[in-house]
């Protein structure tokens, strides 16, 4: 079986070697920017799921660019998790951005100043999930960068309530592969697969994590993510047991 690793850097490979991949580049090391996000991010905006929805999570990738405006134009709730989730997750509201605006007003770059950090206890009930991957099976098994902060973020919102709902990834199609994923218990597998040619739905027989596994929290952990301290520290107020 192939590690992780490998899969990503044939991933990575063949989207450079097709010239699949557009900015920022290299692609390595990174969720990839690929040709077709936008259709992609349409294929997304057309499912029940996406319409129903109020709040949506998005990671801060530049192939969900296309996604993240859509939603603010759409009129939903956007949550984008800080860079290396220091400070959470900041919320962009639609009726804080002046049409037009929206594409600048979720890029990374820009995204602080339309919206704002909010703390753990208002983060509003989220209604879909949307991740990137660098490489993903049919039957819903993801890869991503390789630093596991998709799979923390799903675990921290479970943790804080929010139901099981609704993950989606958009990639390209060259991204999808038939080699055997090796899983852990705490990856985050996928319901829906949009790529630039079409919308899959995986039926994943994997379950998602209901929250988050403190034994395998480490100190640095800790350190580096503050928002694991104040979690813990919420759930030691509410008499949960860690």
């Amino acid at each position: 079986m192939l590690t992780k690793q490998a899969i990503r850097e044939l991933k990575w490979k063949y989207l450079t070697d097709h010239k699949l991949g557009r900015f920022p580049f290299p692609l390595e090391n990174r969720i990839p920017n690929f040709k077709g996000a936008e259709i992609a991010a349409d294929q997304v905006t057309n499912m029940q799921a996406y319409r129903d929805a109020k709040v949506i999570k998005v990671n801060p990738d530049s192939p969900q660019l296309p996604i993240r405006a859509q939603i603010l134009k759409d009129e939903k709730i956007l949550l984008v998790p800080t860079p290396r989730l220091r400070a959470g997750f900041i919320m962009v509201k639609p009726n804080w951005v002046k049409h037009g605006e929206e594409r600048k007003a979720t890029s990374l770059s820009h995204i602080k100043s339309y919206g704002k950090e909010i703390a753990l206890t208002d983060i509003p009930e989220i209604n879909l999930f949307i991740v990137g991957a660098v490489a993903l099976h049919k039957d819903g098994r993801r890869i991503g960068k390789g630093e596991g902060y998709a799979d923390r973020e799903y675990a921290i919102i479970r943790e804080l309530g929010n139901p099981d709902i609704p993950i989606i990834s958009t990639v390209h199609s060259a991204q999808l592969t038939d080699t055997d994923i090796p899983k852990d218990s705490f990856d985050l597998s996928v319901d829906w697969i949009a790529t630039e040619t079409e919308l899959i739905r995986t039926h994943s027989p994997y379950a998602k994590p209901s929250g988050i596994n403190w034994d395998l929290v480490t100190e640095e952990e800790l350190k580096i993510m503050p928002v694991l301290k104040e979690i813990r520290e919420l759930k030691k107020k509410k008499g949960a047991g860690i």
